[in-house]
């Protein structure tokens, strides 16, 4: 099916999500998780309507990025972790970093974003997961990084994100979505620019809404199953 076809039971879902949880529809963003997939992937969904997509790897991007460019209102995340050694080249290629787990790499951004004249928005991903596999920062650690992300004068902090355990019972992220909303809440009476939560992806970005989710990432509901690698 055609990203526009995917796209109408998806965007129904999230109308009934902001109905059950009295939310107006326009609080919530949908981010379209292009990683992976190919440029022309960004194009079709661009021609749907989309305009804000999320990708993981720098250099993924880097190579995609000259044929996305020009497209009018084009607004791309860095949704994935990380290297502090390719901050710089982040910060001129992205709109956006999600995924800031440190102050090392919140100071190597701000360094980046004072060369290219910029603030650059980021969020803090915070690792609510017991799963080695998952990035973030230890949710005890979230006050002291947002107090000395403050003292750097490029960098808006604009929310938290986070990723669960994966599950086929999208209600077993929930509490994940709840903690998260509790951390932000906590925070923005200190820092009032944290006003964002990215939770929730295509297998439980309904419950995500319902607990407060300023943006969906979905990614296979959208473009289907990732493609596979090619072989050498």
């Amino acid at each position: 099916m055609s990203v526009a076809a995917n796209l109408i039971p998806i965007r129904e879902a999230i109308a009934a999500a902001c109905r059950r949880a009295q939310r107006d529809e326009s609080s919530v963003a949908l981010m379209a998780v292009s990683k992976v997939h190919p440029a022309e992937a960004i194009l079709e969904a661009h021609a749907a309507g989309l305009r804000l997509f999320g990708e993981n790897r720098v250099q993924e991007f880097q190579e995609k990025a000259p044929l996305v460019a020009n497209l009018p209102d084009i607004e791309v995340h860095l949704i994935g972790p990380l290297q502090s050694n390719k901050s710089t080249r982040a910060a001129e290629l992205f709109h956006a970093i999600d995924t800031v787990d440190s102050l090392k790499i919140a100071q190597r951004l701000n360094s980046a974003a004072a060369a290219l004249d910029k603030t650059l928005p980021i969020l803090i991903e915070v690792k609510l997961s017991h799963e080695e596999s998952k990035h973030g920062l230890p949710p005890d650690q979230l006050p002291a990084l947002l107090n000395a992300i403050a003292e750097l004068p490029l960098l808006r902090a604009c929310g938290l994100m986070t990723v669960p355990p994966w599950s086929l019972d999208p209600e077993t992220a929930r509490p994940y979505f709840q903690t998260l909303r509790r951390l932000r809440d906590q925070q923005q009476a200190i820092h009032p620019t944290l006003t964002q939560l990215s939770t929730g992806m295509s297998n439980d970005f309904t419950v995500a809404i319902e607990e407060g989710s300023t943006c969906v990432r979905i990614g296979t509901a959208i473009f289907g199953k990732r493609p596979k690698p090619s072989q050498p």
